[in-house]
Order: structure tokens, then sequence, then C-alpha cells
């Protein structure tokens, strides 16, 4: 039976950029302390492990492809060191986990996607999600991703499920989520740009499109996002360009309001859901259900593994 009542957390936090061992360690330790303060699900920035990549909106330099390959060094294998190190710490807190990784293909050593990955309280990866469309700039570094987990997962509390960033703007993947009936939804950003206009922070979509997404899914989102300050960024790496990103994570309700935040700096944001809340937004409207026109629209997901290669032995 489903719990009615549910306490969601956003980890709004600076990674240790190029340094996924400190990265992971960091990262347990905010996922112990939701845990402590009694979150049932957490949720950290896009690509929070081991940072987002800054620089590819800078000019190419020489500095760029020593940033890019010190980056892919600090991606992280599913499976690998650093996910054992998060699902122990799930297990040991109790505490469900959705977290934005850089995933090096476990093949090639050669690719990196930005993939969403969900670890349950039990410590078993639950899924992997992988950004369908790197935006912009961020092809540079970033593969396309697949289907293969487009989920949304059943827990005790809720179904809960993940997309990345500008995969908000593209329609069709949320609609493939409110299919599955998503409750708890996790948006992963990499921060509030800090961009002058008349003393006040530039519009920005994480707050829109996660506002969106919860009016139209009648679900809550966790619309969690990183931090990186000037500070964050080592010597190294500062002539590629400094580009802040300062937060502003909130927690929005089914009906599309923001019931916490936002934040400025690092921290962990609460709020508490109920079902019953999920429940009367969908019975107002279920835009896979009863709002729906399946007599007239149709969206199939194609969701198989699309390897590169395949092998005749292996077939």
């Amino acid at each position: 039976m489903a719990k009615q009542g549910f306490k969601l957390a956003a980890a709004q936090a600076a990674p240790i950029l190029f340094d996924k061992a400190a990265s992971t360690e960091k990262a347990c330790a905010l996922i112990s302390e939701a845990a402590v303060n009694g979150a049932d699900i957490v949720a950290f920035g896009e690509a929070w492990l081991p940072g987002y990549p800054f620089w590819v909106e800078g000019a190419v330099q020489d500095l760029t492809w020593e940033a890019s390959a010190a980056y892919l060094e600090n991606a992280v294998i599913i499976g690998g060191a650093e996910t054992q190190a998060l699902c122990e710490a799930a297990r040991a807190g109790g505490v469900d986990v959705v977290i934005g990784v850089a995933e090096k293909d476990p093949l090639t050593h050669g690719a990196a996607y930005c993939a969403a990955l969900a670890i349950s309280r039990e410590g078993e990866i639950l899924g992997r999600h992988r950004k369908l469309k790197p935006t912009h700039a961020e092809r540079i570094i970033w593969g396309d991703g697949d289907a293969v987990g487009l989920k949304a997962h059943a827990r005790d509390y809720a179904k809960i499920s993940a997309l990345n960033c500008w995969e908000h703007q593209m329609m069709l993947p949320g609609y493939a989520l409110a299919a599955q009936g998503t409750q708890v939804h996790c948006a992963l950003w990499p921060g509030w740009e800090k961009i002058p206009r008349k003393e006040e922070y530039c519009w920005a979509r994480q707050h829109l499109l996660s506002r969106a997404f919860a009016s139209q899914a009648a679900a809550y989102v966790v619309c969690v996002a990183g931090v990186r300050l000037a500070r964050h960024i080592p010597d190294r790496w500062k002539p590629l360009g400094v580009w802040e990103h300062t937060g502003q994570s909130v927690i929005i309700d089914p009906r599309g309001e923001i019931i916490a935040g936002p934040i400025d700096g690092e921290g962990i944001l609460y709020a508490e859901g109920s079902l019953d809340v999920v429940r009367a937004a969908k019975a107002a409207c279920d835009i896979a259900g009863h709002y729906s026109r399946p007599d007239i629209f149709r969206l199939l997901v194609d969701d198989r593994p699309r390897p590169a290669a395949e092998f005749a032995s292996e077939c």
C-alpha cells in the first residue's frame, strides 16, 4: 500500500570539478544529511557528478581539449566505484536518490552521456536516463541519449521519474512519463544563469518549464539545480571562461505552484508531498488518461538499446 505522505529534497550544491572521487564523497554526505532529515527522495542537479562542462560555451582552444579529456577521465561508469558508493549511501540512509552524472561509455571509454541516475533506498540502481539531445554547445562533450531509461519507477510512496534540463522543452519525453503515471518528477538543471538585467536575475526557463511539467503531468516536481561560482573553478581552467550558475532550486506542487524555495548558495531544500494532492490534480486533468485523445494522437517510444556495433558471435 502506498504511503500517503512523503518528503522531497533538492540537494543544491557545488561538486568538486574534475574530481569524481571528491564529488562522490560530497554527494554521499548530502544523501546522508537528507536521510537524517527524513527525506524519502533527494535529487541533485544536471551532470552533478563530476560537474557541468562549463567550458563548452567558450571559444575552442587547446585548453578546451585538455579540459574535455580531463572531464572524460572523471566521467563515471555505472556499476563502477562511484555509483557503488552512491548506492551504499542510499541504502545506509534509506532514501531514494536521483543524481545527474556524466556517464562514460562502458565500451569505448571515449564518449560521455548526460544521464539521470535513479537509485533506490535498498541500494539498487533503478535505471539511468541519458539526455536525448544535448543542448547547443553541449554536443561538443555529450552524445545523444536513448529511451532505454525513459521510465517512471514505482516506489512505495509514489511513481518517480527524471529528465535533464531542456528535455523539458521537448514535450514528448514528458508526455511519455505522464503516460506512465509519474507522481514525483525530478527536473535536473545546471543552475540559474546569473545575467544582469535591471539588477535582477534574467528570466530563466528552469522554473517556467518545471512548473509547466508539474501542471501538465499533475505531479510534484523537484526542480533541482547545481551551483558553480568562480571560486569553484580550478585556476587551471579559468582561462576557458567563468559562467556562474547560482542554483535557485524550487519544489513545485501538482498544480504548478512553488511550495519551497528558491534558495541561494549551497543547502538542501525540503517540502512535504501527498498522494491526495496528486490524485486531486489528476482528477482534474490527466493528460494521458481522461484528458487525452488516443483516437487522434498516439505516441510511439522506441526504448530498445541501440548498440554502435553488433557481433554475430554474441547474437
